[in-house]
């Protein structure tokens, strides 16, 4: 059963400081924006989630289900920033967007080229603030080319990838990978690409125009499937994750429930049988090599499932970690949710916001022992209008006030 939030572990770690100092706009919606500025944060830069007025990002409604009144998928890519609302589209507020981008280092935006120019927050609009900026564009298909002005989602980038195509049982149809691949793997290459530009900044002083494609991140991940085929012409097919260049590396049912084997080398397969009681198979010549053993695959995997059938999962993988074979459990989400394991590093742990017990997925990365903070609970919409327009910007509070009478904020 899953941890409820209110069993999780509370966050409260001092987090990272490894971009302490640098400041993220955020004016993202959705998923793959705000997962990079998410990224940004985690590793202590200060991150300023810019929203419209009144609507805010979409994936705020996006629910059920809701917790505190908010959708959890937008508080699983939320955490770590400020929140400020500014409608961009009137000239005041955009006067004050750019006050911000000349005090910020980095600046997210995912939507097409035509509307970044007319919005005026393309690259070429805002680096005329700040020459130094590193300005990162997020889309469905890039900046330039004939699909540039489509609109994307991540449902439709996985089907472009082949990835779609490739996941499934042969005789059903493409199936969508269980999580915004897609967004999530763009949102990474948005982070990773931002940072890059900052080590060279620090060199040359050099901002970046960066043009990230959901496309291409989602069919870049597809790599080790797409250039087999495009080196040797040979037609791949999906296989219900049945099939792979190592000769046993799939799923398998026990006597309740299914468990993952990867045996990857010669040691592996001999432990393998050892573990099994049946040394002699693995010495078979026909199944010398993983090459060999490819030929014979349907044959050998017969085999192991006819065994692995006699006895429940969790013995099973209790002898294979005893015989060092690669070898795990097919989690539920509520499975998941359950591993102390995950909670005692940290990963799994709930963030405190006025009360309410907001559970959240980590970073999962340490430094030095140490992995990500929680010193801003995903904020609720305009939330820091205050803080950031007037401590931080330097504007009045009557200033600040007319913003909000007018609806600039």
């Amino acid at each position: 059963m899953t941890i409820p939030a209110d069993g999780l572990p509370l966050k409260s770690n001092a987090g990272l400081d490894l971009l302490e100092g640098v400041v993220v706009l955020d004016l993202t919606g959705s998923v793959a924006g705000p997962y990079a500025g998410q990224l940004l944060g985690d590793l202590g830069a200060t991150v300023i989630k810019v929203e419209r007025p009144g609507a805010g990002d979409d994936c705020r409604a996006w629910g059920p289900p809701f917790l505190g009144g908010e959708s959890l998928w937008y508080l699983s890519v939320n955490r770590n920033k400020l929140a400020v609302t500014l409608n961009i589209t009137d000239p005041s507020g955009h006067a004050t967007l750019l006050k911000m981008v000349e005090k910020a280092d980095i600046v997210l935006v995912n939507v097409t080229g035509r509307v970044q120019r007319k919005l005026a927050i393309d690259h070429t609009a805002l680096s005329a603030a700040n020459p130094a900026l590193i300005h990162v564009s997020i889309t469905g298909y890039g900046l330039a080319g004939e699909r540039a002005e489509m609109p994307c989602y991540d449902l439709i980038a996985e089907g472009y990838s082949g990835v779609m195509d490739m996941t499934g049982e042969p005789d059903g149809p493409p199936q969508k990978v269980g999580t915004p691949a897609a967004d999530l793997l763009a949102g990474e290459d948005a982070a990773l690409a931002a940072l890059a530009a900052m080590v060279r900044r620090q060199r040359t002083g050099k901002g970046a125009a960066i043009d990230i494609s959901l496309v291409e991140s989602m069919t870049r991940f597809m790599a080790p499937r797409l250039m087999p085929h495009l080196g040797s012409g040979e037609p791949v097919r999906r296989s219900g994750g049945r099939d792979s260049v190592i000769a046993i590396y799939q799923p398998f049912e026990t006597a309740d429930l299914p468990l993952t084997l990867g045996l990857g080398n010669d040691g592996i397969w001999q432990r393998f049988w050892d573990a099994l009681g049946d040394a002699e198979f693995a010495k078979n010549p026909d199944y010398a090599t993983n090459a060999l053993r490819r030929q014979h695959r349907a044959d050998i995997v017969n085999v192991i499932a006819g065994r692995l059938v006699e006895r429940p999962r969790d013995e099973w993988l209790a002898l294979f970690t005893t015989a060092r074979v690669p070898a795990g459990p097919i989690y539920r989400l509520d499975e998941i949710g359950a591993d102390v394991a995950l909670c005692r590093r940290g990963f799994l742990y709930a963030l405190d916001r006025d009360g309410l017990r907001v559970p959240q997925v980590g970073l999962g990365i340490q430094f030095d022992g140490q992995s990500e903070a929680a010193n801003h609970p995903p904020p609720r919409m305009g939330e820091d209008n205050a803080a950031v327009l007037g401590d931080w910007l330097g504007l009045a509070s009557s200033e600040i006030e007319a913003m909000s009478r007018t609806g600039i904020i």
